[in-house]
Order: structure tokens, then sequence, then C-alpha cells
């Protein structure tokens, strides 16, 4: 995991309000395990994050886990940007409203009618691919965005 960047495991646990030890405590590992986990020295195995995921109360840990230490994953699913929820379902809101007024779901059902994409069609429907993927990814923006006001 980079190292210029806070460390997803030590944030959520922050944000829970334990310290490592306390943490160590409830998730039945040692402490010298969650400093090497907080400092990037060792990933935790997928097992320990499901533990932090309920212990921390925090949902997104896990998405952010698989996003960093599966490159697979890495790449498919998108980047879920930290923001308030207000601002999240803001930008999910403003996004299905562009699809909307630009009749892209109207434009993807004359695309899909014949059940091919043939090349004259392929950039229209890759550009509304790529609007998809931002309504997409300002859904989980929500899913995983801070409690309002903080």
């Amino acid at each position: 995991m980079p190292q210029d960047k806070r460390n997803i495991y030590k944030i959520a646990r922050e944000a829970r309000g334990l310290t490592q030890e306390a943490a160590a405590e409830k998730l039945g590992i040692s402490d010298s395990s969650i400093r090497a986990y907080e400092t990037g020295q060792r990933v935790p195995p997928n097992e320990v994050v499901e533990l932090m995921v309920i212990c921390y109360d925090a949902q997104h840990l896990a998405y952010q886990h698989l996003r960093e230490t599966n490159a697979m994953y890495g790449r498919i699913v998108p980047a879920v940007p930290e923001c308030s929820v207000l601002e999240a379902s803001a930008k999910l809101i403003n996004r299905i409203y562009d699809f909307a007024d630009s009749h892209s779901d109207r434009r993807l059902m004359r695309i899909a009618e014949d059940n091919v994409i043939d090349e004259a069609e392929r950039p229209e429907f890759n550009a509304i691919l790529a609007d998809i993927q931002e309504i997409v990814e300002a859904a989980l923006a929500v899913r995983y965005a801070r409690g309002g006001g903080e």
C-alpha cells in the first residue's frame, strides 16, 4: 500500500475511537499485528478485515481493502471519493438528472434493441457507458459517505 497516504485501517479504527490495544483485544489479535497493518508493514488477511469492518462499524473499509489489495478488483471497481453524505447525494442526483436530460437512456435502448452494437454505434455506446460509470461511482460514494455534518 502506498505510504504517502493515511492508512485505511488506522483511519477506521480512529474513527471508532479505539486505541490500538482496545482494537487488538476486540479483534482477538496482537497489538503488534495492528501496528504492522497500520504502518503498512503487513496487509491484514481478509478475515481480519472482515472483523475490523464489524468492530469499527466501517463498511467502507472492506471496499477500500479489496481495491488496494486485489489488482483485478482495483482495475474493475471504481475508486470511491471520501466525502460527506450531502456532497455524495448531490453528485448522484446531478449525474442521474444529467443522464436523463441527455436522453441517454433512450439512446441506449435504440442501440440495444437489435442486440448488436455495430461500429457506427460503438462511440455513442461507449459514451453512454462512461455516463453510467459516473452514476455508479456516485452511488458508491453515497453508500460509503461520512455521516452528515462530519
